[in-house]
């Protein structure tokens, strides 16, 4: 029997990138829908769930995505109503790829820094991206300063993670001009720089000038890029004694975890792989211990 991936996009045209990823993972047959809201969703899962018996439910799977995360959280949570008793597929969420970005860069941090109790700084931490990032950095007990451009947003971003994560240590913060973000950066441990595409938080020069760093990551990959001092390029490259990612240093990883998580889909019927489960793939791909 066939596996069949059903891709669910939020957006009119469906993600030509999560198609590629799919067809890379070995999916046998990819059925893409645009523009799926939870108010016309249902129909499309009851395809998937009534034309195969439960146990051969397992060769169909769900791929949420689209450019708005929010709106494909949603889609998750209707998808999710819809099953009952063993009438469900395994579904995966992972719009503008927040999960597997998010999960990538922190499972990269682990490679060279104990996280527990390190000062973690999210710059852009309201995004997708970043509200994962700092999420599973509170997970590894790590002090999280999560940084907006309004402090409103930036504490609401920590009460989500608290929400999520027992004793997150986070803190809000926030800053809109260079020398404002410099200065919360100083005496970090580690900066994960998630912001929008094209926008610098931190200029040319200021990495060397940030007492006590030792890891920094930067995730975009638009110019001009989040942190100056980074290539988009490099892994782990050490620069002023401080070990660099770029975005395509990070995207290596993310798209091994991206590959792994679409062929974990088809191992059962009833996985639900969002930022946690994401993160477990991650850091295994990465051959680090749990």
């Amino acid at each position: 029997m066939k596996t069949i991936l059903a891709q669910f996009d939020t957006d009119a045209l469906p993600s030509s990138f999560d198609q590629v990823v799919a067809v890379d993972s070995n999916v046998e047959q990819l059925f893409s829908y645009g523009s799926v809201t939870p108010g016309n969703v249902t129909g499309l899962v009851h395809g998937l769930m009534f034309t195969r018996g439960p146990a051969e439910l397992k060769n169909s799977a769900i791929f949420i995505g689209g450019s708005d995360v929010a709106k494909g959280e949603l889609l998750l949570r209707m998808v999710s109503k819809t099953f009952f008793g063993p009438m469900r597929v395994s579904v995966m969420m992972d719009s503008n790829g927040c999960n597997t970005t998010a999960a990538a860069a922190i499972a990269s941090s682990r490679k060279h820094l104990n996280l527990a109790g390190c000062r973690a700084i999210v710059l852009g931490a309201t995004g997708p991206v970043g509200l994962r990032a700092a999420e599973l950095l509170a997970l590894e007990k790590a002090n999280v300063t999560v940084v907006s451009r309004t402090l409103d947003r930036a504490e609401s971003a920590c009460i989500t993670i608290r929400t999520k994560v027992a004793d997150a240590q986070v803190t809000a913060a926030c800053a809109s001009q260079p020398s404002e973000f410099e200065e919360l950066c100083q005496n970090a441990t580690l900066i994960v720089s998630a912001g929008a595409a094209g926008v610098c938080f931190l200029e040319s020069g200021v990495l060397q000038k940030i007492q006590g760093l030792k890891l920094a990551i930067d995730l975009n990959a638009v110019p001009p890029v989040g942190v100056a001092d980074i290539g988009v390029m490099e892994k782990a490259i050490e620069k002023f004694g401080v070990i660099c990612y770029g975005a395509l240093g990070v995207g290596g990883l993310k798209m091994k975890v991206h590959k792994k998580a679409i062929a974990s889909l088809f191992e059962s019927n009833d996985r639900v792989l969002e930022t946690r489960t994401i993160y477990d793939m991650a850091l295994q791909v990465a051959g680090i211990a749990t």
